[in-house]
């Protein structure tokens, strides 16, 4: 109903253009405007669908006669000049091509138009995909298919310390984290304000903490 209601708006402005353009074109004598004398017209209008009259955005307009034409824009429009008696042809994807051929016994020099077009449903051809190159090789693979792994064997190995590793690494950090990492930054260039910064291999309370957990034996291989 919206879409209907934009389509009479537009009319409703072509045709009173459609007007004044006519007045304006009248000289004292009540001769016609120049388009009129050589044989051409301002050919306006809206393309439309013909199912639900949604306009047809950026649909192809056409004029075989001159070789020219235009584009509709985002609500179907369009407007540019033709001859009478040229056949415009109007095409867009996913509707039918239709054609329309303007009268060549206008009395105007304005002419405008609802077009509608139909949709076009094409039926493509069944198309299957293997993960195989053949179906040799499919047969091969079902025959010699591993069925041990059961889910639960497949859930174990997922969440084994290497895989869990493995996908941590790969994690952005979270919030929390980022946020005390910047506050150790700051703290730290506040510290060390006007001077080197601090490393930890000359820090004695590090070395102690090194030397506690030597002599504890915390650096030992946990899996010999």
């Amino acid at each position: 109903m919206r879409y209907f209601a934009l389509i009479l708006v537009i009319l409703s402005s072509l045709q009173i253009s459609s007007a004044f353009g006519q007045t304006e074109g009248v000289g004292k004598n009540g001769e016609r405007d120049s388009l009129y004398y050589q044989g051409l017209v301002q050919f306006s209008g809206v393309v439309v669908s013909s199912d639900s009259l949604q306009p047809v955005p950026f649909a192809n307009i056409f004029d075989r006669t001159t070789r020219r034409g235009t584009v509709s824009d985002y609500y179907g429009y369009f407007s540019f000049v033709a001859g009478y008696g040229d056949t415009i042809m109007f095409s867009f994807v996913g509707y039918k091509k239709s054609y329309f051929i303007i009268p060549d016994s206008l009395t105007d020099s304005r002419y405008s138009i609802i077009h509608m077009m139909e949709k076009d449903t094409v039926l493509l051809k069944e198309t299957r995909v293997y993960p195989w190159p053949s179906k040799e090789e499919f047969a091969d693979a079902f025959l010699n298919m591993d069925t041990k792994m059961d889910d639960l064997s497949k859930a174990r190995q997922n969440l084994s310390g290497d895989n869990m590793a493995f996908a941590s690494a790969r994690l952005p950090s979270e919030g929390s984290m980022t946020y005390k990492w910047e506050q150790q930054q700051f703290q730290t260039r506040i510290y060390t304000n006007g001077q080197a910064p601090s490393i930890n291999i000359l820090n004695p309370i590090a070395w102690g903490q090194f030397i506690d957990y030597w002599r504890k034996g915390k650096f030992k291989d946990k899996n010999k």
